[in-house]
């Protein structure tokens, strides 16, 4: 019978060699296994761990492997690396365990002649202490301590300054929240206290509350349509678009449909909702969730968000929640820290033909909100410039209310916890000129 540690080591070798998302490979491995509910948990903290703490793990692995980790057979590698994060981060993992166990998985998977090599590498490591030496530059220093490939640290330093680079790569290795938005057509503060939702203290979201259950899509409350799950940064980006009862409000880039659900909310169920997404299985994600909310406003429907559709109305306030490179999420989605800058290279000529194209539907004084869930400079900031460049009919509107003077702004866990995201608030101004 397969334990934690063993199907950890083997989803982590699938992981490289597929290069699938980690929650998937997860999701589906746990459901075909005979694992314990306590056993599972272990097998997704030891996988998730050692995604999270790769380039961490290699940096000490490299001081004690003659052989480049790189060389080391793929297996063997894994162990070492379970290991390694089990020693130095998993307080309630024995020392002994971590090491017996890991010699035991060499001849699981049927490399037994390493287990002495294993064996040594972690017993070395404990000897000193368990200590990791930082050298280099301090992009590489950050690296090892985050991580977090040097590229990527020295681009976030150079765009978001010291202090913005330290505090959002520690907070990337921390267990991020779940929060959920009260849906208040259906449910009631009281109500979900009841269930022991505890509210977030943030002014701004009213409506937000922390959950700590493991999965509530299973609570009644969650049936009866009282809330659905949300992070914070997009219940931000719908606060910065402000919809009201009776507007026509589109939504460019909707599935699932979280973003959807909140400007329906904040409508109270009147106006007009028109929902997009490529895929017509994701349409049927956010119609489903627009059911079981009651918001009978929303309408879902498949349609490419760069592509004009002359059938659609004129919309008084748009969400244009585009495609992104996901850097503002490595907390959710560790995998993403690893991925080279160079591909997503191309995605901010994207972004901006998806923003120009949304731009068409706006009404004269409409306010149009970007966003990204990236923290990068080519695919916020500078989108939007060469949006205003090209468009002197739009203008920012400053994000007072949420404290920043400017029109467009960068949010992290600096920001009342919330995921790294970027949003600016564009209004088409009452004398704009003809559609451009």
């Amino acid at each position: 019978m397969q334990s934690a540690r063993y199907l950890a080591v083997k989803l982590l070798g699938r992981t490289e060699e597929e290069g699938s998302y980690s929650n998937l490979l997860l999701d589906q491995a746990l459901a075909a296994s005979q694992l314990s509910p306590p056993d599972k948990k272990l097998c997704a903290q030891l996988y998730y761990g050692v995604i999270e703490r790769r380039l961490t793990l290699l940096h000490i692995l490299r001081g004690y492997s003659k052989k480049p980790p790189e060389k080391l057979d793929t297996a063997v590698r894994n162990i070492l690396l379970l290991g390694l994060y089990q020693l130095k981060y998993c307080e309630k993992i024995p020392d002994r365990a971590a090491v017996n166990e890991s010699v035991a998985l060499t001849k699981q998977f049927r490399k037994a002649s390493a287990s002495g090599f294993v064996n040594a590498v972690l017993r070395s490591f404990l000897r000193d202490g368990k200590e990791i030496r930082l050298t280099g530059t301090q992009q590489e220093r950050m690296e090892v301590q985050y991580s977090v490939p040097a590229a990527l640290c020295q681009k976030i330093l150079t765009e978001r300054g010291t202090e913005f680079a330290e505090a959002f790569l520690a907070d990337a290795l921390q267990t991020p929240p779940t929060t959920i938005r009260l849906n208040p057509l259906r449910g009631t503060a009281e109500a979900l206290e009841q269930e022991g939702f505890s509210p977030v203290s943030l002014e701004r979201l009213p409506h937000a509350y922390t959950i700590s259950a493991a999965d509530v899509r299973k609570s009644e409350a969650f049936q009866k349509g009282m809330f659905h799950v949300q992070d914070l940064s997009s219940q931000l980006c719908c606060a910065i678009l402000d919809p009201q009862p009776e507007e026509t409000v589109l939504d460019m880039c909707a599935a699932p449909g979280g973003k959807s659900f909140t400007i329906a909310e904040r409508m109270e169920n009147r106006g007009t909702v028109l929902s997009f997404d490529l895929h017509e299985h994701r349409v049927r994600l956010i119609m489903d969730g627009a059911q079981r909310l009651g918001l009978t406003c929303i309408t879902a429907k498949t349609g490419d968000a760069a592509v004009f559709d002359p059938e659609l109305p004129q919309a008084d306030r748009i969400l244009c929640d585009v495609p992104c490179s996901g850097f503002g999420v490595i907390r959710r989605k560790p995998e993403i820290r690893y991925k080279p800058l160079t591909e997503f290279a191309e995605l901010p000529e994207l972004q901006y033909r998806i923003l120009e194209n949304a731009a068409r539907y706006l009404k004269k004084g409409g306010i149009l909100v970007y966003s990204t869930c990236t923290i990068l400079r080519a695919e916020n900031e500078d989108v939007v410039q060469q949006f205003l460049d090209a468009h002197d009919d739009f203008e920012l509107v400053p994000l007072t209310e949420f404290g920043f003077a400017e029109g467009q702004a960068v949010f992290s866990v600096l920001y009342d916890n919330c995921d790294g995201f970027f949003a600016a608030r564009l209004r088409r101004k009452e004398d704009a000129h003809a559609e451009t």
